[in-house]
This record gives structure tokens, sequence and C-alpha cells, in this order.
């Protein structure tokens, strides 16, 4: 006998939803001939009862649980055609996870059990697999929503006031000392003083978590014996990853979001809306394949057994989908209106946007989020690219966008590296890259300006690697880019040769300085402050180990002082608040005589066409006019002191030396129009006139 009476239900909302007297199960399927709702111990190994449902509405199959309370664990069979070549992967045999599952139990284990086909078929993933995949995968859990939001003071950046910290937040709290081993690596992590005292030390206004919604890291699979560990392979939008949780509660997320707003830090989620972990049509079935695969993934129109890939991860999520697009936003919106996320990263957003095979300023996805009353009021921050055809869209996205700059990075990267023929395009660079974004009345923050990220070289192995050392990954050195636009100093890897290691100091200074002193939005890589190393692998998806994690313990004076550094260099660029400023410069003259922005040469005159077109020039300087003020800033990225002649302005003018990233000038020299200063190598210079 059923431990439940049940009723029909509603079709909305999906997912799971208790309401005080029961529990509202709803799961849609355009496709489905039949579904099995399957719910399990507290565990999740023992499956106690199985509810059919066989009618539905606008393709939403429900049904109601009198009296059932959150805490249950459940799981769904839908049952229709297997026939892969028309597209159809239904499959009963599997148990698969609510797409709309606020909260997962038990581990995913990489069995045969968990693939729709036949693993040992010689027909591959058109054979059918009769194993049941419920012993080996993770299943949904009803939760209660309620919490106590009455406290909290959520802050309300705008993004040019933004200052962005990337961080994994495993990595970046695996070796806090200051924590107790069952917070670290969690988000109870970032709940803890010590954690938060280090960021509102630093100044950033947001930290921005590499993706958190479930992934399932610890697992392995077929032929592939390395882990996850950036979090790029989603199985759920909606529930968050379990080994980020230390007390098995979601509250815990919604805990540190409330102090980090209190301590007056936005959060930022870096979201992969474009595929999921179930890859191509050899990868697992655990979701979105077995619910309905037609409609949740973008199929190859000659051939639906194959699925279009645009991500480089086996399928596209299908956001042309109707339905699939509502889930996309449904999860958007309950991670702001549930967990009070500030914002969100998303991973190769063109796919996002694509419409018949191609990127669309019309598509559905970038509409919806225009539209939406609830999404309007965070911030959307685009990675402008994927590896489709025309996927390189920097520039392309909307008002209210803002997008990675990846011509930032590259180019303020080969500058510090010493190349020649960039410092036309640095100045661009330097004041929000107007070229690209400077349309549809776009303003300077649309460009989030970083030198670093996950993907990459960190700050310190940029300027102490000559190539990357990726062989810890498994994959003999050939994964990860090529291009890094690094300059290992002299040496390659560790050294103590002190004028290797001075060179190194100078330019991670000079290029964080050069960050913070561009017009944009900056973006600083987690541990870039002190200088983390990945020992040279600019592709640690699969470190979750020393290789990734940030080390709070054994540092040396050196990385302390770039920590004071840093906390010194964010306090200038909110005290000298031009750096705020929305709409790009003009250059034109106002009625003081004087530009808003003027380009300076080291004889103390404006730059003129040949200037720009020098390319053994690696040097220039900005003058920027605001609030009867000038903020004049030197760049000095040639090899050799630079004798600087400050630019003629108005006489009776403080000037006053702010900054000197080499740390070589006499902080007490007294400037003044038309007088000679020796700009140090590798350095940049900060001279504020009032």
């Amino acid at each position: 006998m059923a431990k439940y009476q049940t009723s029909f239900g509603q079709a909305y909302p999906l997912g799971s939803t208790y309401d005080g007297k029961g529990v509202n199960f709803a799961l849609f399927s355009a496709h489905a001939q039949k579904v099995e709702l399957c719910l399990f111990d507290e565990s999740g190994a023992v499956e106690l009862e199985r509810y059919e449902i066989n009618e539905q509405d606008n393709n939403i199959w429900h049904i109601y649980l009198h009296n059932a309370m959150p805490g249950i664990v459940y799981g769904w069979r839908v049952y229709g055609l297997y026939e892969p070549l028309k597209g159809y992967r239904f499959n009963p045999n599997k148990l698969l996870i609510d797409p709309y599952g606020k909260q997962l139990v038990g581990t995913l284990i990489w069995n045969k059990a968990i693939f729709g086909y036949d693993w040992d078929s010689p027909d591959g993933d058109l054979s059918f697999s009769e194993l049941d995949s419920a012993p080996y995968v993770p299943k949904s859990v009803v939760v209660d929503e309620s919490y106590d939001w009455s406290k909290e003071k959520r802050p309300s950046y705008s993004m040019s006031e933004s200052i962005i910290y990337e961080t994994h937040l495993r990595g970046a709290t695996r070796l806090n000392p200051f924590l107790d081993d069952g917070a670290r690596g969690t988000f109870a992590a970032f709940s803890e003083a010590s954690t938060i005292n280090y960021l509102k030390h630093l100044g950033v206004t947001a930290v921005e978590f590499l993706p958190i919604h479930a992934f399932f890291g610890n697992r392995h699979k077929r032929g592939f014996v390395i882990d996850n560990y950036w979090g790029y392979e989603n199985f759920s939008y909606f529930a968050p990853e379990q080994s980020y949780m230390s007390t098995g509660h979601i509250n815990e997320i919604k805990d540190m979001v409330k102090k980090l707003h209190n301590h007056g830090l936005e959060v930022i989620l870096d979201v992969v809306y474009n595929h999921t972990g179930e890859g191509n049509q050899m990868g697992p079935t655990l979701c979105y394949r077995g619910i309905d695969n037609q409609s949740y993934y973008v199929l190859d129109e000659k051939n639906p057994r194959f699925y279009v890939d645009t991500t480089g991860c086996g399928a596209s999520l299908n956001l042309q989908n109707r339905d699939c697009l509502r889930m996309v936003m449904d999860s958007m919106r309950y991670w702001v209106r549930e967990m009070h996320i500030d914002g969100f990263r998303f991973d190769l957003a063109p796919t996002l946007c694509r419409h018949g095979g191609e990127f669309k300023q019309s598509s559905g996805f970038l509409y919806a989020v225009t539209q939406d009353e609830v999404l309007q009021k965070v911030k959307m921050i685009a990675e402008p690219w994927d590896v489709g055809k025309g996927g390189y869209q920097l520039g392309a996205f909307p008002i209210n966008w803002s997008e990675w700059n990846d011509k930032y990075r590259d180019n303020v990267r080969r500058i510090w590296k010493g190349d020649n023929g960039q410092i036309a395009e640095f100045a661009s660079r330097l004041t929000g890259s107007s070229e690209i974004f400077n349309h549809y009345n776009r303003g300077m923050s649309s460009s989030i300006n970083f030198v670093t990220a996950h993907d990459g070289f960190t700050l310190y192995d940029l300027v102490s690697y000559q190539q990357k050392h990726n062989s810890a990954n498994g994959e003999n050195n050939h994964d990860g880019s090529d291009s890094n636009w690094s300059w290992n100093s002299g040496a390659e890897g560790e050294t103590t040769n002190p004028i290797i290691m001075r060179n190194r100091k100078d330019r991670m200074r000079a290029m964080l300085a050069t960050l913070f002193l561009s017009f944009g939005t900056p973006m600083l890589n987690f541990g870039d402050e002190l200088g983390r190393t990945q020992m040279g692998n600019n592709n640690p998806y699969c470190q979750d180990n020393a290789i990734s994690w940030l080390s709070w313990e054994g540092l040396a004076p050196w990385q302390h002082k770039m920590v004071t550094f840093m906390h010194n260099l964010i306090k200038l660029r909110k005290d000298l608040q031009i750096f705020s400023r929305r709409q790009f410069f003009t250059g034109k003259k106002d009625e003081s005589g004087f530009a808003d922005l003027a380009w300076y040469t080291e004889n103390g005159r404006e730059f003129i066409s040949a200037d720009w077109q020098n390319a053994n020039r690696h040097s220039l300087s900005y003058l920027v006019h605001y609030d009867e003020r000038f903020l004049l800033a030197i760049f000095n990225a040639y090899h050799q002191p630079v004798e600087w002649k400050l630019p003629n302005l108005a006489k009776n003018m403080n000037w006053h030396l702010m900054l000197d990233t080499s740390e070589r000038m006499d902080k007490n020299i007294k400037l003044g129009a038309s007088e000679k200063i020796t700009v140090p190598s590798w350095s940049v210079v900060v001279i504020t006139i009032d």
C-alpha cells in the first residue's frame, strides 16, 4: 500500500515544491509516453515506492503527495521511444535527476549502468541498456526553501564601481589554517571571518565563484582518469555541488551570501548554461538526455543521432527550445530570488544566443533576459566566444551587459613582455576599448579588464614561464593554450637569481597597476595579489591539489608586500573616483581649455601620429582632467629608465607622487610642471595634480 495519498497536482512550478501540506512534483517532457516518480530512503540507496504518472498538461507531468515533507529523496523514470537515429533516447532503466531539483544526495559512480546504451555492444550508442542505474546515481531531495533574510544588508554597486575577485570556492580556502578541517573548501569557508576579512582588506567589491552548480567533481569518466575540478560540467542548474557543502543543507549557501553581503561584498556566479556533463551520444544518461533528448539538446538536423556542438564539450544545450530556455531562466531567477545572487558570468555565452546555428542579438535568450524584471537588476557578464562558426562575438552583446575582454588581456601581457608595436592598442585598452564597446550607449564598464583568469597562467607564472608545463594533466602537455604572451624574465620556473626575481616583481606590480589604472571593470584572479603559482600549468582544470590551491602559510616577505601593494592600489583607484566614470572620453576641450583625456610622450608633448606608429615605442602617459583635478599615469614598459618631462600645465598647482610600482623613486620628491623625473624601467608612476 502506498504511503502517500495522491492527487493530480499542478503543472507549475516545475520540480518539487513543499506547500506546508504536501509536495507537488512536476516534470517537463514533450515526447515521453509515461513517467514514474520513485521515492528512496534518506540515503538514496533503497527504493521505497514508485508512482506512475500517465497524465500531463502542456507537456508537464505532475503529481501531488499529501502529507509529504521536505527531505524526501526521489528520482524520475521516463518512458518513450529509444530510437537514437531519430533523436529519441528514452530508457526507463535509468533513474534521472530532477532538472529543477534544489538539492542532491548520493555520489555518482561511473558504472556501465549509467549509460543508456549497452557498454559492451558492438552497436555502441544504438544499443539499449537494461541495467538499472539507480544504485550509481545521485537523487534529488525535496527542500524547505524558507530562510530568514531579515538582517541582510545587500550591497548594490554599479558595474562602474565594481572590483571583481574571480575565485574557486574550494581552491581559495582549502589550505586556510584559520578554518576547521570540515569547513575548508566549502560555502561555510566564505562565511568565516578570516576569509571575509582578507577580501575586505584587499578592497574588492564582488566575489565571482567558478561554477558551484552540481558537477560531481570526484568521479572518473570512461577512459578518462582525471577528476573535474573547475566545475564546467554541470548536471544541475538548481542544486549546488555537494562537495562544497559542509553541513549538507542548502542554507549554508544562503548563510554565506548573507554574511558576504553584510560585509559589503556582492556574489557573482560563473554559470554553464551552454552544455551539460552528459556530453555527446557516448555520454551517460543522468538527466536531460533521458527526460527529453530532442528538447534539451541541439541535434544534427541531417542525423539526429548526433549533436551540434559549439562548446567543445560534446553537445550544446538547446536554448532555441522554449522549454529549455524556460529552465535556464527559472534557474537564474531562483538563484537571484532565493539565494540573493547579484550577477552571473556566462561561460561560452554565444552558444546561448544562437538561432539557426548563428549568433543573434535578437536571440530568445537575450530578449528574455532583457525583459525579465528580476534579471534586469543583476549583473550580466558574457564570455563572448564559443568554438562554433562565428563564435567570437566580443562587443556584440547588448547594453547592460559586460564582457570579458581578451584583447585587453593579450595586449597588456604583450606590453609588459616588451613586444614591439603595441602602444597604440594599449591606449585603447587603458581607456575602455572604445572601438569595441562605444556603441548603443554602452559605457566603459562594458569591458571586463583582466590580465589573468582561472584559464591560463597565474600572474606569477606569466613572468616565470616561457612555456606551459601541463604534464600533470596526463595529456602529454598538449592541452592548454600555446598563446600565453609570457616571458620568464631570464630563467624558466623557480630561481634565486636576484636580478630575475626583481624583474618578475617589477612586472607583476606594473601589470596589477595597469589593471587598476585602466578604465573599465577590473577583475583580479585569486592569488595573483600574493604571487600564487601553478608551477607553469596553464590549464589546471583537473588539479584538485596544491597546484590550484591558494597557499595561506609559508609566504615569502615579498609576497606579504604584494598583498599590501594590492590593498593600496585598490584604495588608490577608489580614492581617485575618476575610475567610476561611465561614459567614454571624447578628447575634446571644455571651457577650462583642457581635454578630458590627453596622451603625452616623455618629451612633455602630446602624442602625434608618428608616435602612435612608432613600433619601437614602449612607454606613454595619459592625462585625465576631472573636477578641476588632473591624473597623470605614466607606463614605462621599457627595459631602461626613461627621463620623463612632465606636461606644462597651469601654474601654482600641487603635484603629488601617488604611486611608483618599482618602489625606487624618492617618495618625497617635489614635482612641478615641465620638470623632469626618472621613471624606472618596467614601472608605472601615478601623479595627481590639483
